[in-house]
């Protein structure tokens, strides 16, 4: 797997949303995955889709969720090539807003693992509001205006909490998920603990240790899962 992952796929900015024209650009998309997770809203034309090893094909006004560490690719679906939306950032930076509750970041890891489903046909959709939420953050990202970083993430949470409460109608139970992140720490999450103890006075050994790593191992990982050390996140 470690072959499939896409260096060169890491966000430039926290959150990425843009419109994909396969006939104007690189495509089809290979197969691979990241540690963020990426959100795909069709606009027009058909996909050809695989995510970790299901292929299924994606319809015009349909959203398509790939988790994090999901191997997935994209392809033409018929004669006309497909335009969509695209929506990326990183979950551990969308923390819960109750302490009693799991955050999105475990809730999304532990539905793939319940095989929640990942694709969402146009009614579907519809009903979580694809279309709104993708032009809002899409307009956003274009404008650039004063609080636009505010405004991506209340639209963001929007399609987080609707996509879970679709989980939920088809019997995802999230409370038995870890209440806490800290119950379930991995590099992958790790800066959501870090983010929340910033004021406090952290190592890096300590943190380290939070993920059950030594501490060159942790610095590797960190590392690669980042782009920077883990003394550079904190001091950033």
């Amino acid at each position: 797997m470690s072959n499939l992952f896409e260096k060169t796929a890491s966000l430039n900015t926290p959150i990425e949303c843009f419109v994909f024209d396969s006939s104007a650009e690189e495509f089809p998309v290979k197969p691979h995955w990241h540690y963020f997770a990426e959100f795909i809203y069709m606009q027009s034309g058909t996909a050809a889709m695989t995510a970790d090893g299901a292929s299924f094909t994606a319809e015009a006004g349909s959203l398509t969720l790939f988790p994090p560490l999901c191997v997935h690719s994209i392809s033409a679906g018929g004669e006309e090539m497909p335009v969509y939306s695209v929506l990326k950032f990183d979950l551990g930076k969308f923390p819960s807003v109750s302490s009693y509750s799991p955050s999105p970041s475990v809730i999304f890891r532990y539905a793939s693992e319940k095989k929640m489903p990942v694709y969402f046909g146009r009614t579907a959709a519809e009903e979580i509001g694809c279309g709104d939420i993708f032009g809002d953050c899409i307009s956003e990202m274009k404008d650039f205006r004063y609080g636009y970083d505010v405004m991506l993430r209340s639209q963001i949470y929007r399609l987080i909490y609707r996509i879970i409460r679709c989980w939920e109608n088809v019997g995802l139970n999230i409370w038995e998920c870890p209440v806490n992140a800290d119950a379930d720490r991995s590099i992958d999450n790790i800066t959501e603990y870090i983010d929340r103890h910033l004021s406090e006075s952290i190592k890096v050994a300590d943190i380290a240790a939070e993920c059950h790593l030594s501490y060159s191992a942790f610095a590797a990982k960190f590392r690669e899962r980042y782009g920077m050390s883990c003394k550079e996140y904190i001091e950033r």
